[in-house]
């Protein structure tokens, strides 16, 4: 990717800033329409870059064919906490208000395209009503993931009571922004086997880790390398679209990572590191020295150990090739997948409507016990029986038979003999850390890198991330836990280059992450190990459903189907660092289809508007009533009536604000259900909140 020639000098390291010409002017302006200087640091000493300055009222575009401007609404037509997609004619834009203040951004999530306005939002972002990823209102930064991109920014401005919005034409049709990037231009200065920052794996903590330090100037050597044949590419796309070729599901283009210096050594495998010198050396003898080090090699995918497991057909989804292979081969074939984890069920999908058969073996008695409760785990089960697929539960693989050395038959310890042409093994992972044994590095008994707020190991400059760490959560009062999910590896990512680069940040991101089957979703927000309960609002039959898991009289984590963007608020309460009562949601799971709530004093009843809860509650509910003529009672949405008891405390909060403090405490409130509202207070004296359930 870039020339390496010599032993790296004592030199003055130029950075070139490179921006993308639709995107130089939004970079560059600041909230009050000047320059921002930009400040690396190279070599250990902050400099100051500054560019261009023109004011924001002049032409920020280059071309300004690739401008358009216009009136998308009245000033009055959105209340704070409000957002709407408007159309410019060329393009459809996000237009937020939020304190008082308009703001304007690219409408889809530039991960899957999720249409923003279903989101969330909540102090100053944006969360994605799909899979989580978060943007700041006022940049547009990608600031919690999963994704790359960031969302492109457009300004506003307001004239005679009309918001305008003015926009990049051709931003308004990608809907994503890469964001500034610094590039090394003296690698001449490096030798082959030297580098500053070398990163072990190429999956998302690793592209996130070298993306990020270019974001913010780090300009020296970079070197990613991989066991992998390719470059880094959207691995969860293998089980979910396994006829995906690698260039469909490439997170960047060569062009990307030759533009910004981050060279990718690929087929490379890292045997062994030595701390102490600071080198890693690889499989076939190469060396190389850095300075820091990544560590994010993922996990190796358990294999059988039956007897006759070296049979060919038998595949563990790794590659492109491996997904692509089981498809080619399963076509009106017969499939056996051993393991109903996330991999298992999601390869039982895809197949479902391509192979002659598809049957299941699992260890568990229902899927996903574990993780989603045996209640969550059935009605799944049943979707998949609804579609073909075969269940062999209880038991595990005895024997894999062949006939001319390929796979005829899967024989079950139950005695149970299944026809198969391919099987997929998904029965578990476990760390690639095998070859840090001996390094130094502080690993526990099961393999995994033991690391602390900021990713860094025991090993002063040597950081890990991925799959393969245990990590302090703060969700779980910095329980150490392992979150081998796909969003949770981008932020560990990002956490650990922040901390080569002595930021100090410290992760404290909610785990979230998805799985999808048969064109349904389940999405899921939290840490749910060990899990005591769990509290389901809807219809499991039907697949639309919120499931709440609790430990104790908490809410830990969050998993629904047909139910968005339920998971999202969730995890944006979590995100706060409010906690959810396990109370709180039974209370509301018992009652009817709709809840009306009513707030009085004993000075007279009290009408509470969309308006007046918007400050406070608007990121989190959504109305579907409310206006000035209508502010005695306000209905729910009867999905989000459970997520209302979650915000009780601020109700209470604002109905202080608007009887007194004498007369409310905050967190505390009286609710009285199937009652309507009558007495004007509790028996203390506090105001009252009354539900009346109802039907529609």
């Amino acid at each position: 990717m870039g020339g390496c020639f010599s032993k790296p000098k004592p030199v003055e390291v130029k950075i070139e800033v490179v921006i993308p010409e639709k995107e130089r002017s939004k970079e560059e302006m600041s909230p009050n329409g000047k320059a921002s200087p930009l400040i690396y640091k190279v070599n250990g000493t902050a400099r100051h870059y500054h560019l261009e300055e023109h004011p924001i009222a002049s032409n920020p575009y280059h071309n300004p064919k690739d401008v358009v401007e216009a009136s998308v609404c009245h000033v009055k037509d959105l209340e704070n906490g409000q957002m709407r997609e408007v159309d410019l004619g060329c393009g459809k834009a996000l237009l937020i208000k939020e304190s008082g203040e308009f703001y304007a951004m690219g409408h889809k999530c530039p991960h899957y395209g999720a249409p923003l306005v279903k989101g969330v939002l909540s102090k100053g972002r944006v969360r994605c009503p799909w899979h989580g990823a978060c943007f700041n209102i006022s940049t547009g930064d990608i600031e919690d993931f999963p994704g790359l991109d960031s969302l492109p920014r457009f300004q506003v401005k307001i004239e005679k009571e009309k918001v305008y919005i003015r926009a990049s034409k051709q931003a308004l049709q990608t809907q994503r922004r890469t964001k500034m990037m610094a590039k090394c231009i003296s690698l001449s200065n490096y030798n082959l086997s030297s580098t500053n920052v070398l990163i072990i794996g190429a999956g998302a903590a690793g592209l996130v880790c070298a993306e990020t330090l270019r974001q913010e100037g780090f300009s020296d050597r970079i070197v990613m390398c991989t066991m992998d044949r390719h470059l880094p590419y959207d691995r969860p796309k293998l089980s979910k679209s396994m006829d995906s070729h690698p260039e469909q599901i490439a997170l960047r283009p060569k062009e990307f990572f030759r533009t910004y210096d981050i060279e990718v050594l690929t087929e490379m495998q890292v045997a062994a590191v030595d701390i102490k010198n600071k080198i890693a050396v690889f499989k076939d003898g190469f060396k190389m020295e850095y300075n820091k080090l990544l560590i994010a090699t993922g996990n190796t995918p358990k294999a059988l150990s039956c007897k006759g497991k070296e049979v060919e057909n038998v595949f563990n989804i790794r590659t492109p090739e491996d997904a692509n292979r089981v498809v080619k081969l399963a076509t009106s074939k017969n499939v056996v997948i051993v393991g109903a984890s996330f991999l298992g069920m999601e390869v039982a999908a895809y197949l479902a409507e391509r192979a002659h058969s598809v049957s299941l073996v699992e260890l568990e008695e229902v899927p996903f016990k574990k993780f989603f409760g045996e209640r969550v785990g059935r009605a799944v089960m049943k979707m998949f029986e609804n579609h073909r697929v075969k269940f062999y539960m209880q038991t595990e693989v005895s024997e894999l038979r062949e006939q001319e050395n390929k796979l005829k038959e899967v024989v079950l310890k139950s005695g149970k003999v299944l026809r198969a042409d391919v099987c997929v093994v998904g029965i578990g992972a476990v760390p690639a850390t095998g070859f840090l044994k001996q390094s130094g590095i502080n690993i526990d008994s099961k393999g995994f890198i033991v690391v602390n707020k900021m990713m860094q190991t025991n090993i002063p400059g040597v950081f890990a991330a991925g799959d393969t760490v245990m990590f302090p959560l703060a969700l779980r009062n910095n329980k150490k836990v392992n979150v081998p999910h796909w969003q949770m590896a981008h932020m560990h990512g990002r956490i650990a280059a922040l901390n080569m680069l002595a930021h100090g940040t410290e992760i404290s991101t909610i785990p979230y992450l998805w799985t999808a089957m048969f064109g349904k979703s389940i999405r899921y927000a939290g840490h749910g190990e060990g899990f005591d309960d769990v509290v389901i609002q809807g219809d499991l039959d039907e697949l639309k459903f919120v499931a709440f898991y609790t430990k104790s009289d908490e809410v830990v984590a969050v998993a629904s189907m047909n139910y968005d963007p339920i998971v999202s608020k969730v995890a944006e309460v979590l995100a706060a660092g409010r906690t959810i009562r396990k109370r709180d949601v039974e209370l509301f799971v018992r009652h009817g289809k709709y809840v009306q709530f009513w707030v009085s004093n004993p000075h007279g009843s009290v009408g509470l508007t969309e308006g007046s809860l918007s400050p406070l509650l608007g990121p989190h509910l959504q109305f579907l009533h409310g206006d000035a003529d209508y502010d005695h009672v306000l209905v729910l949405q009867p999905r989000l009536a459970s997520l209302w008891a979650m915000m009780m405390c601020w109700v209470v909060e604002l109905a202080g604000a608007m009887l007194g403090e004498a007369h409310a405490r905050q967190g505390t409130a009286a609710i009285c259900p199937l009652q309507s509202p009558g007495a004007q207070t509790c028996q203390d004296g506090m105001p009252a909140i009354w539900l009346n359930s109802s039907s529609p």
